[in-house]
């Protein structure tokens, strides 16, 4: 095993820059800092259990890139609602849903700004938000207040202003889950829901946020639905060559990175064992595959992918093309050239005030335009 290592190092350093991995825990274990070491991947995933306070996320997360040479994407899903990983440590921070309700596009933005803000502070450079599903009504049980409008050009209209204050904090956003999960009525985490809707009305509906917004991304982030209709299968959105590369980058002409949602998701685990789903991603034309907390799925994907790459040429190049462009992306943004310093209380409490500010701004505004 270690002669093949050796052997072939340039190709196992590609394969890491493949994968953005999560963890249990909230500080440095020997365990991790192998892992990190050995797999030097491209990013690290936090969720609410590995945060319980600002001066320890920061350390984990410089923990995290000192066991990595590359810059890694330090990121997280903070959407704020119901999707909040920060709330035990800033306070509560309002739903995209209702921000979007009070038709203050300054609050759109505001609300980036401020989840961007709180991101750096706590020493994340990666945000996967904006949601720009469609809040139809097949997936209000499951979306609920991720999602804030049925109308495509509202949607955007939020995440466009969402992504810049983004962007002014210094963070690179994500819209999800492409191509479109405002038809789902299953919950993708436990479930691959079918979507039967015919490509006009995607078209026309659930793609045109990433058609509007194609070269504001600096990431799409493809969902774990199953599109009969287009694909004439059962395959997820994230393991179909027609969606990523056909669709996507070909005739949508996305230029940014194309991530996976979390491979370890019901969605997905039922198309393919892990193995096969982070090798079906990336043969599908991704970038980048999320595996967000068990180590041996990790490891294994890891594995599947190195032995992959020494058997196939044709993947070989799949993985040589992606790290590249993940390596290029690295180097360009100015998200991940500095690291903001370590956090203080002061700041801390400054940002907790601007959030109750935000959560009172919102509620107030929401009044105003619920008329008589």
């Amino acid at each position: 095993m270690m002669s093949r290592h050796n052997s072939s190092s340039d190709l196992l350093r590609r394969i890491g820059q493949l994968l953005i991995i999560g963890f249990d825990g909230t500080e440095m274990s020997p365990g991790l800092a192998s892992l990190l070491t050995r797999l030097q991947p491209a990013g690290v995933i936090l969720f609410a259990r590995n945060i319980t306070g600002g001066e320890q996320t920061y350390k984990l997360l410089k923990d995290c890139q000192a066991c990595v040479s590359t810059p890694l994407f330090t990121s997280v899903d903070m959407e704020g609602g119901r999707v909040d990983r920060f709330r035990n440590v800033i306070g509560r921070t309002p739903s995209a849903a209702d921000v979007f309700a009070t038709g203050d596009r300054m609050l759109f933005r505001k609300h980036g700004k401020l989840i961007g803000e709180s991101c750096r502070t706590l020493g994340f450079n990666t945000d996967f938000a904006p949601v720009v599903d469609l809040a139809f009504e097949a997936s209000k049980t499951v979306m609920s207040s991720r999602a804030v409008s049925a109308e495509p050009k509202q949607a955007v209209l939020y995440a466009r202003e969402f992504l810049k204050g983004l962007r002014a904090a210094n963070v690179v956003g994500s819209a999800k889950h492409f191509p479109g999960l405002g038809e789902a009525n299953l919950d993708t985490h436990q479930e691959l829901p079918s979507i039967n809707k015919s490509w006009k009305k995607i078209w026309a509906e659930d793609l045109y946020p990433y058609r509007a917004l194609r070269r504001e991304l600096p990431m799409v982030l493809i969902g774990h639905a199953n599109y009969p209709a287009i694909t004439h299968d059962k395959s997820p959105a994230s393991l179909s060559r027609k969606w990523i590369t056909a669709v996507l980058l070909k005739k949508i002409g996305y230029r940014g990175l194309v991530v996976s949602d979390d491979l370890e998701m019901g969605g997905v685990l039922q198309a393919a064992p892990i193995e096969q789903a982070a090798i079906g991603h990336i043969r599908a034309g991704g970038d980048l595959c999320l595996i967000c907390h068990i180590e041996e799925y990790v490891t294994r994907s890891y594995e599947a992918l190195i032995k992959e790459a020494e058997s196939n040429r044709r993947f070989a190049q799949r993985v040589t093309e992606s790290a590249a462009r993940v390596l290029t992306f690295k180097k360009k943004s100015p998200a991940l050239k500095r690291r903001p310093p370590a956090p203080t209380l002061a700041n801390l409490e400054r940002l907790a005030r601007q959030v109750w500010e935000l959560s009172e701004q919102v509620g107030l505004a929401k009044l105003g335009t619920a008329g008589p």
